[in-house]
């Protein structure tokens, strides 16, 4: 397989259908391989591959013209965010290594801050200090609170100015394996349920290794949700986190209604969750059809 880097990048919305078709629009030279947007998260995952210029290339454009179409002085999300451009995350596959991502990640956060004058924190493998390595800690106080955060010498950006973009706010840029946004949704309007089962749940507060969990209101369905980050999918599964958030909710007399995977998913995590939903045994992935015809087909 040749090298090839996957960017999922996260931009603030998720409502306007011109604007994420603009956006999506701006992506060349690559392959789009998916677009999930959620209007009360107001945030679209854009996923795209290609070689490691044409990703680069193309994060930049999206970049440019989200910069143009949004503006974070009027936006508003469940989803924590700080910018127009939230996230540009690189991940490597094929032959490609995470040093190639980060070198990635690092040339792209540059062009953003030096061509369109936007903050940019490097974060995961790219970061250039442990403090940063966590996306939470870098997007803490999100857009509200980045004027004041960004005044901190200890919260000087990687690139761009030390102020926000008047109306893009700042932008994080990192490599990393590849991560599973994973949410639960609950059988109840009460969103302090959901946040008190996200605090059950993620890592930080003594859940799940590799798990980050936030508590939200689906204004639309009148749902909690637990939104959740997997960061490590493969030594993390799925279905344990599942059964944990449904284990939580049952304490308060709570059902769990449907969960959701956001963009895409390896194929290894759900053959995960096919074993032990279904309890297989010596079940594999070449036992799946379609891997098995993509075998045949080289």
């Amino acid at each position: 397989m040749a090298k090839l880097l996957e960017c999922a990048l996260n931009f603030s919305e998720g409502r306007r259908a011109e604007v994420i078709s603009a956006l999506v629009g701006a992506t060349k030279g690559v392959r789009v391989l998916d677009v999930s947007s959620d209007p009360d998260h107001n945030r679209t995952v854009l996923a795209f591959v290609g070689s490691p210029e044409a990703a680069a290339e193309a994060a930049f454009q999206i970049s440019a013209e989200a910069v143009a179409q949004i503006d974070m002085n009027q936006h508003q999300g469940q989803h924590p965010r700080m910018g127009a451009v939230d996230v540009i995350p690189f991940v490597p596959l094929g032959q490609s290594t995470m040093e190639e991502a980060i070198g990635t990640a690092r040339a792209v956060g540059q062009r953003l801050g030096e061509t369109l004058g936007v903050p940019v924190f490097l974060y995961e493998e790219a970061a250039t200090r442990p403090e940063r390595r966590n996306l939470a800690d870098v997007r803490r106080g999100e857009y509200e609170g980045l004027a004041h955060k960004l005044a901190d010498p200890d919260w000087r950006p990687d690139f761009g100015p030390s102020e926000p973009h008047p109306t893009a706010g700042a932008t994080a840029v990192g490599a990393r394996i590849y991560l599973v946004a994973y949410n639960v949704n609950l059988g109840t309007s009460d969103v302090r349920i959901a946040k008190d089962i996200a605090r059950a749940v993620r890592a930080k507060t003594g859940g799940l290794s590799n798990v980050k969990a936030l508590g939200v209101m689906l204004e639309e369905r009148d749902l909690a949700q637990v939104t959740m980050n997997v960061v490590d999918p493969f030594h993390t599964p799925l279905y344990r986190i599942l059964e944990l958030v449904r284990l939580e909710a049952a304490r308060y007399g709570v059902p769990v209604v449907g969960s959701e995977i956001v963009g895409l998913v390896p194929l290894s995590v759900m053959v995960d969750a096919a074993r032990y939903y279904l309890q297989l045994e010596g079940f594999g992935e070449d036992q799946v059809l379609e891997t098995r015809l993509w075998e045949e087909e080289g």
